[in-house]
């Protein structure tokens, strides 16, 4: 359901959010290897991420990826309307154009439900919250 960036984004958040707590600031290579992502793209969509405030960087030594505590909590809504836009709540379950209650598709009265659903869950969830996961053997960033 999620495209690919935003799968790779919100474990590599997850990977810097359980790092910061240890005093750790990963950088791109340490980050592309524990979520089993390619080293350029990861870089690409951390440089997105930095873009937009989701999170901060520095360079030189002792630099790398760290949250900035004034966005906390961080939640899964925000990183997918950045990566794939409002769209994403509102696409047709289909992929009809102009899909709405007027001219509904044949799933349109149920999946307007599950997106609902979905928009709550995901604004719901925080990075803070599955990094507490990790750490706890509850979930893994990696297969």
């Amino acid at each position: 359901m999620l495209a690919k960036i935003t799968e790779y984004a919100i474990r590599a958040l997850v990977f810097i959010e359980i790092q910061n707590q240890q005093g750790a600031r990963p950088g791109v290579k340490d980050i592309a290897r524990e979520i089993a992502s390619p080293e350029a793209y990861t870089g690409k969509f951390m440089q997105l991420l930095t873009k937009h405030g989701l999170v901060r960087s520095m360079k030189g030594r002792g630099g790398g990826f760290f949250f900035d505590q004034n966005i906390r909590p961080l939640n899964l809504q925000k990183i997918v309307l950045v990566l794939e836009g409002e769209a994403y709540f509102n696409k047709c379950g289909l992929g009809f154009n102009g899909c709405d209650s007027h001219e509904p598709c044949p799933i349109h009265k149920d999946y307007i439900r599950v997106k609902q659903e979905l928009f709550d869950l995901f604004e719901k969830l925080t990075i803070e919250g599955l990094a507490n996961d990790v750490k706890k053997g509850l979930a893994v960033l990696k297969k």
